[in-house]
């Protein structure tokens, strides 16, 4: 009992360790995050959770949004920390990809899978929401890190995609800054059976 207390220990977790508007969206519609910018002023533990981690998953439309995002501002794209594995998934990978990233075009699951069975710390789910939604869909989620930031921008990119789901969600701690910044930790709860 205490060998598999201990394998459960050391399983590598896939975290989605993001900030959102109070009314539950990630970016503008457009992918723009300017209003993160203008309400969130601190850092949130989010240095003392890089720590924690060794990979980094992205969505298409996030790897895309960031590159226009430092063209737009004259700067040559550079995202990704090459300290850490950096996969970004999609369909349809370019032809030229940033050092650093890997693209992935296989199955959620299989990939999630293969992952999680090499050495290593935990995973940061980055996002975008549809690529949080698929990972949710096939249980590859271990828990969410979320920072609801006090502003309502209205309409946007939704936390996790819409779809038809429902999946429980435990409390494991919630934090208050002093501008109103709230952090929440759940771990994703099994599924009802149909």
């Amino acid at each position: 009992m205490k060998a598999t207390a201990r394998k459960a220990r050391a399983r590598r977790l896939i975290i989605t360790h993001i900030a959102m508007s109070a009314d539950g969206y990630i970016a503008r519609p457009d992918g723009d995050v300017d209003w993160l910018h203008q309400h969130a002023r601190g850092e949130y533990g989010t240095k003392a959770f890089y720590k924690t981690i060794d990979t980094i998953l992205w969505g298409r439309k996030t790897y895309d949004w960031l590159i226009a995002y430092y063209r737009k501002q004259g700067k040559a794209p550079k995202l990704f920390d090459t300290k850490v594995r950096n996969y970004v998934f999609s369909r349809r990978p370019p032809r030229r990809v940033l050092p650093g990233a890997e693209f992935v075009t296989g199955r959620v699951k299989a990939f999630a899978q293969r992952l999680r069975a090499q050495p290593g710390k935990h995973i940061w789910m980055m996002g975008g929401g549809e690529l949080i939604a698929s990972f949710l869909d096939a249980g590859e989620i271990d828990e969410f890190d979320i920072h609801v930031i006090p502003v309502l921008i209205g309409k946007g990119i939704p936390l996790v995609a819409p779809r038809h789901r429902e999946v429980p969600l435990r409390l494991l701690g919630s934090r208050k800054f002093p501008d109103g910044v709230l952090r929440l930790r759940y771990e994703v709860g099994r599924r009802p059976s149909p």
